[in-house]
């Protein structure tokens, strides 16, 4: 266990990632609607998208060689190839280093309430700070029971985001992206590394079962044993290739999951109006 955290504070570990947890358990009635919908119909005018992404660095995009926002400009180019979908607009709320408590915070903010009033689709990636605050604060004697204790923490957390979110616009969809251990190809043998990242990401599938309108995104397996290199130089963040990953399993959770809903209810809108 020594050699274990000894890892964990040299590498200040963890950032966003996820469990390798099959997330469409958890929906299972959402399956239904995008079969019903999965064909836009003929006279359906397509949508302007609005998305908000908030969280960490995942989402500030750091390791992003362009500065553009890591997978933000590769999932616009996904969406806006979608039939249903003119063009997606992108508002980046992502700061390095949040933890839960920030991002609660700056959720409550003029500036964010508004523009998650106006918002589509709200993408979080938030938690791997949470984790990396543990081994920092209890490096002199650190035990998996401090990861359990605030686990519960970052659940009571998630549960205030995603309330507040809801409160904000409760026709949004929420899609939250779970957690990777980025050093677990070098580390395989230490079984620990997994655990803590897997524990943390059943929690959070956990609270995104919890509400109808949310999705669990997995990319942990992106990241276990890959063919081509996904990290930035710093070993944390991913590459402009992780990045595009990431876009892309987003991309089929949206097509699968929330694009259909989004869709079909932007046509009820247009055929009201009309």
């Amino acid at each position: 266990m020594k050699r274990v955290f000894t890892l964990l504070i040299l590498s200040t570990i963890f950032l966003s990632s996820c469990s390798q947890t099959n997330h469409f358990d958890f929906h299972q009635e959402k399956r239904a609607v995008a079969v019903v919908y999965q064909e836009v119909p003929a006279d359906f005018v397509p949508q302007k998208l609005t998305v908000i992404s908030a969280g960490d660095s995942l989402t500030q995009g750091v390791g992003d060689s362009t500065n553009n926002g890591g997978y933000l400009p590769y999932l616009r180019t996904l969406l806006e190839e979608e039939k249903g979908i003119k063009d997606v607009d992108f508002l980046n709320f992502g700061i390095m280093g949040n933890r839960t408590t920030q991002l609660l915070d700056r959720l409550k903010s003029t500036e964010m309430r508004e523009a998650l009033a106006n918002a589509d689709l709200v993408i979080l990636t938030i938690g791997g700070n949470d984790i990396m605050k543990v081994a920092q604060e209890n490096f002199v004697n650190l035990q998996l029971s401090d990861f359990e204790k605030a686990r519960e923490i970052y659940i009571d957390n998630l549960y205030k985001i995603m309330n507040t979110i809801n409160r904000a616009n409760p026709d949004a969809s929420i899609v939250l992206v779970g957690l990777y251990n980025p050093f677990s190809h070098w580390f395989a043998n230490v079984e620990e590394l997994n655990q803590i990242v897997n524990d943390w990401n059943t929690a959070g599938q956990r609270v995104i079962a919890s509400y109808s309108n949310a999705y669990f995104v997995s990319i942990e397996d992106l990241f276990l044993n890959p063919s081509e290199d996904l990290l930035y130089t710093d070993n944390f963040h991913p590459n402009d290739r992780g990045y595009e990953l990431i876009a892309e399993r987003l991309n089929t959770t949206l097509e699968e999951r929330t694009l259909p809903d989004l869709i079909k209810n932007a046509y009820m809108v247009s055929k009201e109006e009309n």
